[in-house]
């Protein structure tokens, strides 16, 4: 059976953002050109080793209708929330909250100098889930398996199965993958991903190069590549090591009605998710 190189659509920037108390950030989906990758709402790269860009944080806010990922390469955050939950987040572990029907918590850095470094992903729920009860999934650097599928590649399984191993992230409604990829120098990878899945890389450190066969596409650092569909992606890296994340979710194709940390179906949801916001029911 042949494979279907998945080709590149679109090469995004990100934008400069702010967030929280004022985080300085890079804004990669949810943007004017990148509104949504159905099912993916919001992508953020936080980097700075400059206290005052990440220091306020974001304190307590509310959130309704979708899942929250975030993933730390640098530094370390602490999680609060209204439900008694907290947690601290170290360089390589992962958060995957479903904040399903409300949660309001904080998100508050727990070192005062130094590089804070990481992703969050917002991540779309089905209209049956959306008043789901809130849970966590958070998990140590340890507890996300680190494969070598290939020579000169190493994939850390945030998401998703490789080579006979299975990300700690389970019963998720988009089916997600999450992989954190190094490759070394020159090396080329392929790998599948689900047919009808969304999916796109984003790289990190160095440079990359994608795409369907005859029609490989350039990906610097800082740059988001959208992909078409297929039933697997090829990677190879250019003459420096490169780092990026492979990201696939299945698409829920169901209308979004977005309003800051509520994302519902209809506006007449967004309606009810601030009025109980206000009223105290999360």
């Amino acid at each position: 059976m042949s494979t279907t190189l998945r080709p590149v659509t679109r090469v995004l920037r990100g934008m400069p953002a702010s967030d929280g108390a004022g985080v300085k950030l890079t804004r990669l989906i949810g943007t004017p050109l990148a509104p949504e990758i159905d099912p993916f709402l919001m992508l953020d790269e936080f980097r700075s080793d400059t206290p005052g860009d990440y220091l306020a944080g974001f304190p307590d806010h509310p959130h309704r209708g979708f899942e929250t990922v975030t993933y730390m390469l640098a530094g370390r955050m602490r999680h609060q929330d209204n439900h008694g939950h907290s947690g601290l987040l170290v360089p390589g572990s992962v958060q995957w909250m479903t904040a399903g029907r409300g949660i309001v918590h904080s998100e508050m850095p727990e070192q005062e100098d130094g590089l804070m470094w990481g992703f969050q992903l917002w991540v779309n729920l089905p209209a049956r889930d959306k008043m789901a009860a809130p849970r966590y999934q958070e998990f140590a650097p340890d507890a996300i398996p680190d494969v070598q599928p290939a020579t000169g590649v190493s994939v850390k399984l945030i998401a998703g199965e490789l080579a006979g191993a299975t990300g700690p992230v389970q019963g998720v409604a988009t089916a997600p993958l999450y992989f954190d990829i190094t490759l070394a120098p020159d090396a080329t990878w392929t790998t599948d991903v689900p047919v009808g899945h969304q999916a796109f890389v984003y790289v990190f450190g160095g440079e990359l190069q994608t795409g369907s066969e005859g029609h490989r596409h350039p990906i610097a650092r800082g740059q988001l590549a959208v992909l078409g569909q297929g039933d697997a992606v090829e990677l190879q890296a250019g003459g420096a090591e490169t780092r990026l994340l492979l990201i696939a979710g299945q698409p829920l194709g169901e209308p979004v009605a977005r309003f800051g940390p509520f994302v519902m179906n209809t506006r007449e949801e967004i309606e009810q998710a601030f009025n109980d916001y206000r009223e105290g029911r999360f």
